[in-house]
């Protein structure tokens, strides 16, 4: 029986809901909204995919999507009404694998990034090293293992050359290899008779054993006890440098691929100064040389950084390295001399561990796996931790995932890991040409990047750059996604046509699929009535171009919580 008490609550349920909707009238000024955005092509990403014309904010959040006609409702005296002449417009694009600080601060020191060869390097550093006289190292980096030839082994007589007096040490674009100069080993005590760290290695020339001067993965870490650290001053400056960049890209959230104290307190410091225009998910370093242990001290750092617009609830696990320098682990060898088969970070059974330990404490657990044999163990892992915890919603997820074993592309929807694509290396360039195809054979290729196998799985796909190893800007990413073809080259062939991804497919890794990595899904991630007004304003509409053309695109005006954070509303 329904009681008395019942039937009026909710008849008050139901006079409060008339009195809330845009056909009731405006009752209140309260309810006028800050800013409408109308005549626009609004897409929304919601579930059904739907198409808008018009949007008001107020107090920083979406209070309606709908028709021009019904946004009437909210435009009083005060509020701003912006006519979007029919341009495009996302919800905030969100980069699920990134570095801002660590790229921010590159920016600023002996950058690399953009050069492709050794004589620009060499030019740039010898710049670099005459216009800073007084500094005591030259670091930086952003070369490309491309400039150097199969295995990514620069000599250090290079920079002897132009720099002998001063250390150098230099990172490649994707961090996995360090560039020395001779007066860098010798400080750091690196001989030809120093023994190969277990994450790394020390290249010597296979004639004489001598120091080629390039360093592999776990080496470069040989040289951080004599490196002068990166100040405070440099981290800000370098973040403010990242939040500036991203935003005119249109993105308003990340996940920042690898955190430590001082990267938090660097997102902390921008966020209470009001800075910050970008919802961080920071990811913590497992340390290699520690176990199950170090999960106390990240604990406290989920709980430290856990308001404003920081959070700490992920855990980053590095299980291998990269093809180019043969560290990506592989399940069949690699085809050159010996039973070369990468270096996998982590015993399976110690990450099985350290992920099923992890996943017990409420952690996302962030992986980078690149071989079919780092992404096998790696999907072991997480299959370990459901076994022992149970399911949960803690939504793991592997980066870059450059080679897949057709057997475990389904496993990513079977265990509920998201696949986080970079899908600007999903085209035929010099690195998969000349630096990983004769390494791998043609049968191992075809399944390089199958972003279209795991969604046809059931899998979910996000995306991220991993920026500064590439670029930030999300429209480059997407035709790419879209083509499979070299955005600077529209007469390159198709690499690996049957994993082409729709232009749909492509915005939703970038929108709701990776505010689901990010936990912001319920949030942000689409233009939804209750959720956070990050919008992005498009200068071209991406479903009426060419595929070929999405990477022209750029984007007018970013909104953070419906404050302008690029762009000029009024100049539309």
């Amino acid at each position: 029986m329904i009681s008395r008490n019942t039937i009026l609550l909710s008849s008050l349920a139901l006079t409060l809901l008339a009195a809330c909707s845009p056909e009731s009238g405006q009752t209140s000024q309260t309810r006028y909204a800050d800013l409408v955005l109308r005549d626009g092509a609004i897409y929304t990403v919601d579930a059904k995919r739907t198409w808008q014309e018009a949007v008001a904010i107020r107090d920083g959040e979406i209070v309606y999507v709908g028709s021009n006609q019904g946004v009437n409702e909210f435009a009083g005296p005060d509020t701003q009404v912006v006519d979007l002449k029919g341009r495009l417009v996302l919800p905030g694009l969100q980069d699920a694998h990134i570095h801002p600080i660590s790229g921010g601060v590159e920016a600023s020191a002996c950058n690399l990034n953009g050069m492709t060869t050794a004589d620009q390097y060499l030019a740039t550093i010898k710049a670099y090293a005459e216009a800073n006289p007084d500094l005591p190292w030259i670091t930086g980096g952003g070369w490309l293992m491309s400039a150097f030839g199969p295995g990514a082994m620069p000599r250090k007589e290079l920079i002897d050359q132009i720099v002998p007096d001063r250390p150098v040490l230099l990172y490649s674009s994707d961090g996995h290899s360090a560039w020395a100069n001779s007066k860098a080993l010798e400080l750091a005590g690196i001989t030809r008779d120093t023994p190969d760290p277990a994450d790394g290695r020390i290249d010597r020339h296979p004639d004489t054993g001598e120091l080629v001067g390039s360093l592999q993965e776990g080496a470069g870490s040989l040289l951080n006890h004599v490196v002068p650290p990166t100040s405070d001053t440099q981290l800000r400056d370098g973040l403010r440098y990242s939040i500036k960049m991203l935003n005119a890209y249109g993105i308003t959230s990340i996940q920042d691929a690898n955190v430590n104290d001082r990267d938090l307190q660097a997102y902390q410091a921008l966020d209470e100064s009001g800075e910050l225009t970008l919802r961080v998910e920071g990811s913590q370093w497992w340390s290699r040389d520690q176990g199950v242990e170090q999960l106390a001290a990240m604990a406290e750092r989920r709980k430290k950084y856990g308001k404003g617009h920081v959070r700490a609830n992920t855990v980053k696990i590095m299980q291998d390295g990269v093809m180019e320098n043969y560290t990506a682990v592989m399940l069949e060898p690699y085809l050159m001399d010996g039973d070369v088969r990468g270096i996998p970070m982590f015993d399976p059974q110690a990450l099985k561990d350290a992920v099923t330990a992890a996943d017990a404490q409420g952690f996302q657990v962030h992986f980078h796996a690149i071989g079919d044999g780092a992404i096998r163990q790696s999907l072991d892992a997480i299959e370990a931790a459901r076994k022992a915890n149970g399911p949960n919603d803690h939504r793991h997820h592997l980066s870059h995932i450059q080679l897949i074993d057709p057997q475990d592309i389904p496993r990513f929807a079977e265990l509920d890991a998201i696949a986080n694509f970079q899908p600007l290396w999903a085209f035929a360039d010099e690195y998969i040409k000349d630096l990983t195809i004769p390494f791998i054979g043609e049968e191992r290729t075809r399944w390089m990047y199958p972003i279209n196998s795991v969604l046809q799985s059931g899998g979910m796909i996000a995306f991220g750059s991993d920026w500064s190893v590439s670029t930030a800007n999300p429209y480059t990413e997407m035709e790419v996604a879209v083509t499979r073809m070299n955005p600077e080259d529209d007469t390159d062939s198709v690499f690996i046509p049957e994993e082409r991804i729709s232009l749909d497919e492509a915005i939703a890794a970038f929108t709701i699929n990776a505010a689901y990595t990010n936990h912001l899904d319920t949030q942000t991630g689409s233009i939804e009535t209750g959720k956070l007004a990050d919008l992005v304003v498009l200068d071209q509409n991406l479903f009426e171009i060419p595929p070929s053309k999405i990477s022209d695109t750029r984007a007018l005006v970013t909104l953070f919580e419906g404050k302008t954070v690029h762009g000029d509303l009024s100049a539309l």
